[in-house]
């Protein structure tokens, strides 16, 4: 019955050429973490999780506030007080029984970090601080874990891949972690709803293609102004 349910889910991708039964079977087998389950992390886990991504920890220390529910769309005003990490996990299982998500409702720090990444293929960071951006780089870098990278605010967007097959990671594009009092953030300048999904979505696209091996971002930073479509590429 199972192998029927994922004929009957997976149709749609196992289709197209680039993908197939081969294709489906790496998506299934692949352990993927999400750390962060806030605007970014909720579209990422949705989108991975339908794929059929078969192994997902998500990972985040923060409860649910009535301020994250106009962008972080797997929590409803129920759960608010709630784990994120835990409310995800039920959200992600009930969207595709057929994977496995595991709930890690702590902080990443030096201690833990290692131990907790190595367990993984790929790393998805939707953290909001530049501490644990760094963290989660520098411990992808030395355990040769690739990593999807993005970041928000008011109406603009990143996304970059760091280190997979010998790219470039995270302190070849910003060498130092700037003070973060001189950063803008979503908490003081904002952000509208719809951007993390835009954002997180692509984020969810180049981890799908990181596992079925197909081209993805190396060596580039992707910027994108939603206000006016711009839409440019770097080179680093």
């Amino acid at each position: 019955m199972s192998v029927i349910k994922e004929f009957l889910r997976y149709s749609r991708q196992t289709i197209i050429p680039e993908i197939g039964d081969e294709g489906q079977e790496k998506l299934k087998k692949a352990r993927v973490l999400v750390i962060g389950a806030g605007g970014l992390g909720c579209p990422v886990l949705q989108y991975i999780a339908t794929a059929g991504v078969g192994f997902i920890g998500i990972m985040d220390f923060d409860t649910i506030e009535m301020h994250n529910l106009h962008r972080q769309i797997l929590y409803t005003e129920s759960e608010i007080d709630q784990q994120k990490a835990i409310v995800a996990q039920n959200v992600v299982s009930k969207l595709n029984p057929l994977i496995q998500a595991e709930a890690i409702s702590e902080k990443l720090t030096i201690e833990n970090a290692a131990h907790i990444i190595q367990q993984y293929d790929v790393i998805v960071d939707g953290s909001d601080n530049f501490a644990t951006r760094y963290l989660v780089n520098d411990t992808c870098v030395q355990l040769n874990k690739a990593l999807v990278y993005g970041s928000i605010l008011k109406f603009e967007g990143q996304v970059a891949v760091f280190n997979h097959n010998g790219s470039k990671n995270l302190r070849d594009l910003f060498p130092e972690m700037p003070d973060p009092r001189h950063v803008p953030n979503c908490n003081l300048n904002g952000v509208l709803g719809t951007l993390p999904g835009i954002i997180g979505t692509m984020m969810a696209h180049e981890t799908l293609k990181l596992i079925l091996e197909l081209p993805s971002l190396k060596n580039e930073l992707v910027l994108f102004n939603t206000l006016d479509w711009s839409f440019t590429k770097l080179n680093f």
